[in-house]
């Protein structure tokens, strides 16, 4: 089963922020619990490659990572066991890099030249982020007239309370975010309440969408 077909079926990628990766593995087994087995692991922080290793050990998690802004980042990432790269905007070397290896890239877009950027370089899928701040889900409506071939992920000001108006749209693939799988909590290491809030989030997703 490809990525995308991985998150269509999800609904959700939950953005996993971790400041230990000693923490990871525990994350990736809460998450299974939970019925969400994807996760973005955010570049955001130096634990973001040993986390990803050690939550790849989970042989029913799907782990890619996410805030790739380089080619040394998209190499660390696929070296630890990433399996898609998630970049916050559209850089041509970073897809080119993952393009070349046969690794799924969705890279970040949210105007009408990177969305016809990303379609010329074979792209089908791309980030919509910061989401909320771009206009939200009606401006995914909108750009989806001219640009009808994309599928987009939104992530960036989502959350349980305005999840139906992406979930409505066709054109969402799945919705990114971060309020199952919360940095705190994390670091905190109380599984039960992510693996709780992951299970909550699912039964959530499929309520508004039947796919």
């Amino acid at each position: 089963m490809q990525v995308e077909e991985i998150f269509a079926r999800a609904k959700l990628v939950p953005v996993v922020v971790i400041d230990d990766a000693a923490n990871a593995a525990r994350l990736a087994d809460a998450m299974v619990a939970g019925e969400l087995p994807v996760a973005e692991v955010t570049f955001r922080t130096a634990a973001a490659p040993d986390a990803i290793r050690a939550m790849s050990q989970n042989s029913e998690m799907v782990v890619g990572a996410g805030t790739v802004l380089s080619v040394a980042q998209a190499e660390q990432a696929l070296e630890a066991g990433a399996e898609f790269i998630v970049s916050p905007g559209l850089a041509d070397d970073v897809v080119e890099y993952c393009q070349g290896r046969g690794v799924r890239v969705f890279p970040g877009a949210t105007s009408a030249t990177e969305m016809t950027a990303a379609i010329s370089r074979g792209l089908s899928v791309v980030k919509f982020f910061p989401a909320e701040a771009n206009g939200g889900a009606a401006a995914i409506k909108a750009y989806s007239g001219p640009f009808g071939q994309l599928r987009f992920m939104p992530t960036g000001g989502i959350s349980e309370r305005n999840l139906h108006e992406y979930l409505s749209l066709s054109q969402v693939l799945a919705v990114g975010g971060s309020w199952m799988v919360p940095q705190r909590a994390i670091a905190e290491g109380d599984f039960t309440t992510i693996e709780g809030l992951c299970r909550d989030a699912v039964s959530l997703a499929n309520s508004l969408r039947k796919d």
